[in-house]
C-alpha cells in the first residue's frame, strides 16, 4: 500500500513541479520585463476567450455518446453545484473579522480556485482525459458562480450581472460543446485536429501568464502577512478535504471523484484580481493571495490528490 502510495505521490508531484518550472519561465520573463503588461491582458484574453471553449469542445468530441457519459457529466454537474453551495455557507462563516473592504476578498480567494489554468493541466497530467469531463462541467459552474456569488461577496447586488453570468466564455463555451454532443454533429477531421491544437496552447501559456503576474508580487514581504496563510489554509487543505469527506458517501466513480477532490484544492483563482478591479476593492490583497497560494499549492497539491486517490480506491 505505502509504494502505491509513494508511486502516486511522485507521479503528482512531478506534474507539479513541471508546472511550477513552466512558471518558472514566466516569472524570469516577468522580472526581465519581457512580458508587458498588456501582452499578458492579451494572453489572458486569448486563454479565456479562445482556448477555453476549445478546450471544452475538444472534451466533449472525445466523449462516448452514451447513458454512461452523460450519468457521469450529470453526477459531475450535481456534486460540483452542491460542493461549491457548501463552501459557500461555510466560508461566510468566516473573516467575520476582517476589515469590511477586505471581508469579500478574503471569502472569494476562499472558495474559487484556479480551475481552468491551474486545474486543467493538472487534472491531464494526473488523470489524463478521463478526468476532463468533470474538469469541464467545473469550469461552467465556476464562471456562474463568480459573477453571481462571487461578484455579490466584492461589491453586493449592484455587481451582479446576468449577463456576464450567462454569456461568459466558460458558459458559452460550455453549452456549445453539449450542444455538439448532443446533436451528435459531425465536424471534419482537419476542425478537430485544430479544436485539439489550440486546446494544447492552456498549459504552456497559462502557467507562464501565472508566473509573470507572481513577478509583479513582492515576495519578501509576502511572507509576513498572517492572514494570507489562514486563507491560503483553507482554500488548499480545508476546502479539498470538506470536498473529499462530503462526496464519498455518493459513490461516485473513482475518476469524477479524483477530479473533483483536485479541482478543489487548486489555488486561488485569477479572475479574483479581476473581480476585484470591476467592483474596486484591494486588487494588491488579491494579487498576494494568488501568489502565495500557488507558491504553497506545490506541497498541498499532490497530498490532496494523492488521498483523493486513496479514498476512491485508485
Amino acid at each position: 500500500m505505502w509504494e502505491q502510495v509513494l508511486d502516486s505521490a511522485q507521479v503528482v508531484g512531478g506534474s507539479v513541479l513541471t508546472l511550477f518550472l513552466l512558471m518558472g519561465v514566466g516569472f524570469f520573463l516577468g522580472r526581465r520585463g519581457l512580458l508587458s503588461g498588456q501582452t499578458l491582458s492579451q494572453l489572458s484574453f486569448l486563454l479565456l476567450y479562445v482556448v477555453t471553449p476549445a478546450i471544452m469542445i475538444d472534451t466533449f468530441l472525445g466523449q462516448q455518446r452514451n447513458a454512461a457519459t452523460v450519468r457521469q457529466l450529470l453526477a459531475a454537474g450535481g456534486v460540483l453545484v452542491g460542493t461549491y453551495l457548501l463552501n459557500m455557507a461555510l466560508v461566510q462563516l468566516c473573516f467575520r473579522r476582517a476589515p469590511q473592504q477586505e471581508r469579500g476578498v478574503l471569502r472569494f480567494a476562499a472558495i474559487y480556485g484556479n480551475t481552468s489554468f491551474m486545474g486543467v493541466p493538472l487534472i491531464l497530467a494526473v488523470l489524463g482525459s478521463g478526468g476532463m469531463l468533470a474538469t469541464v462541467t467545473c469550469m461552467a459552474v465556476f464562471n456562474i458562480s463568480i459573477w453571481s456569488h462571487g461578484a455579490w461577496l466584492m461589491g453586493g447586488r449592484a455587481q451582479i450581472s446576468p449577463r456576464k453570468m450567462l454569456l461568459n466564455p466558460g458558459v458559452v463555451g460550455f453549452a456549445a460543446a453539449l450542444l455538439l454532443f448532443a446533436l451528435a454533429v459531425p465536424l471534419p477531421g482537419p476542425a478537430v485536429q485544430a479544436v485539439g491544437y489550440v486546446g494544447s496552447l492552456n498549459t504552456p501559456l497559462a502557467m507562464v501568464v501565472i508566473g509573470a503576474q507572481m513577478a509583479e508580487v513582492d515576495l519578501p514581504a509576502l511572507v509576513r502577512v498572517r492572514m494570507l496563510y489562514v486563507v491560503c489554509a483553507i482554500k488548499l487543505l480545508v476546502v479539498p478535504a470538506l470536498t473529499m469527506l462530503v462526496l464519498l458517501p455518493f459513490r461516485l466513480d473513482a475518476v469524477t471523484y479524483q477530479a473533483v477532490a483536485i479541482l478543489a484544492g487548486c489555488p486561488v483563482a485569477g479572475a479574483t484580481g479581476l473581480m476585484c478591479q470591476l467592483a474596486g476593492q484591494d486588487t494588491a490583497l488579491a494579487a498576494r493571495l494568488v501568489t502565495l497560494s500557488n507558491l504553497l499549492s506545490i506541497l498541498t497539491l499532490p497530498m490532496v490528490a494523492v488521498l483523493a486517490g486513496q479514498l476512491a480506491g485508485g
